[in-house]
């Protein structure tokens, strides 16, 4: 008897990777469109329906014909302000369903998508532009929280890298850089802790970065970004791994509370249970044909007021996660970040990401002088991975018009 092949579902195999980008490239088309949808008075709940149907509409242009699960990795969300987690309202909820964005107000956007199991999340944050503001510049504290999460996010894309994973110099050099221990949790909290203070902002307690896997976006590993009571990380970032990396930053302090806004966001869990109502089951049974162990709103289901009951029994018997609509326990502006990366012998790729900032609309008068933090600031976190031509006839370009050219390739493959 012929013994059964086993799937390789590691990013050693280029079918995973050719996967993760496609979910990714699918992901950055939505968060464009869908950034261009928030302006002032647009309601939250109308973009974030918009939001689902293109992801649907892009996932469905994919791998026609594969009998593989494709769908959307994280739906639509909106999170006005002070709210730090993923928030997504509902039509039968009046007083939320009538939320609208307001100008000058920092709002974060996440989405994402997945294809046969490997998804990829991403999430920016905007300051929703005012009809008197037409030149699009950022001042005063909404700039200070801006910069201050985009080079905490850098930084710690730049400390995730594996110990002499891009040093350079002979093989004994490479090899004694590799053994240098990883940087420890806490080492991490506090370099970021650094950044964002030097913007007058503070980390928002519990920010956590996962490893991702098939199926899978809160795996084995964690790194948790001041880590409140009962909380802590757990491992190292690897060659070989995927990881969703989050940062989220305040103007306040950083501690945060439970709002009373309802729980809309909810995520299969690997429990089992035998659910006492057919109305649970129901709903459980067209969560996983349609969601799988990926996060997913109410609203997606087929009858919105059925679920809300019906999902009741499945949180409390631990079959379904709800996630709790989470806000600064100060009500200060709160700016997140969140971006899916695969770790490879090169290097981090980034694989969806928020778009870099126009720094130069970013006015503000505090700056990084930590020179330990700068120097690591100016370091790539990828290997230049430009292909050499092996045709003799092509005409040779100038050496800094390869090295332009490179550098926008890895920056497009990160």
């Amino acid at each position: 008897m012929a013994e059964e092949v086993q799937t390789d579902y590691s990013l050693a195999n280029s079918d995973t990777l050719t996967k993760y980008k496609t979910a990714a490239r699918i992901a950055h088309q939505v968060l464009e469109t869908v950034t261009g949808w928030c302006i002032e008075g647009e309601k939250i709940l109308t973009i974030c329906e918009r939001g689902d149907r293109l992801l649907d509409e892009e996932v469905g242009k994919v791998y026609k014909g594969k009998k593989i699960h494709k769908g959307i990795g994280h739906p639509t969300t909106i999170s006005p302000s002070s709210f730090v987690t993923p928030y997504t309202p509902l039509s039968s909820d009046p007083a939320d369903a009538a939320m609208v964005l307001k100008a000058n107000e920092v709002v974060k956007i996440q989405l994402g998508a997945q294809i046969d199991g490997f998804g990829t999340i991403v999430c920016d944050t905007i300051v929703i532009a005012s009809k008197e503001n037409e030149s699009g510049e950022i001042t005063g504290r909404e700039a200070d929280l801006l910069l201050a999460t985009y080079y905490a996010n850098e930084l710690l894309l730049r400390l995730m890298l594996p110990p002499g994973l891009l040093a350079a110099g002979s093989d004994e050099e490479k090899q004694k850089a590799a053994s240098v221990k990883a940087i420890s949790q806490t080492k991490i909290t506090q370099m970021l802790e650094k950044v964002v203070k030097s913007y007058d902002c503070n980390l928002v307690e519990n920010t956590t970065s996962w490893q991702f896997e098939r199926n899978e976006i809160e795996g084995k590993k964690k790194i948790v970004l001041v880590p409140g009571e009962g909380q802590k990380g757990e491992g190292i970032p690897e060659v070989g791994e995927a990881w969703g990396v989050e940062m989220g930053v305040s103007m306040g302090t950083g501690k945060v509370k439970a709002t009373e806004h309802r729980a809309t966001l909810h995520r299969r869990t690997a429990t089992t249970y035998g659910l006492k109502r057919p109305s649970s089951r129901q709903i459980l049974s067209e969560i996983v044909k349609k969601f799988g162990t990926f996060p997913f709103s109410l609203r997606q289901l087929d009858d919105e007021r059925a679920a809300k009951v019906g999902v009741v029994e499945c949180v409390r018997s631990n079959v379904v996660r709800a996630y709790e609509v989470i806000a600064d326990k100060d009500g200060a502006a709160v700016a997140r970040l969140f971006t899916t990366i695969a770790i490879t012998k090169n290097g981090i790729m980034r694989l969806s990401a928020p778009p870099s900032p126009d720094l130069s609309k970013i006015k503000s008068d505090k700056k990084i002088t930590d020179e330990e933090i700068l120097k690591i600031l100016e370091q790539p976190i990828s290997k230049a991975t430009g292909t050499k031509s092996k045709s003799k006839k092509k005409k040779k370009k100038p050496a800094k018009k390869v090295a332009e050219e490179e550098s926008e390739e890895t920056s497009e493959e990160e």
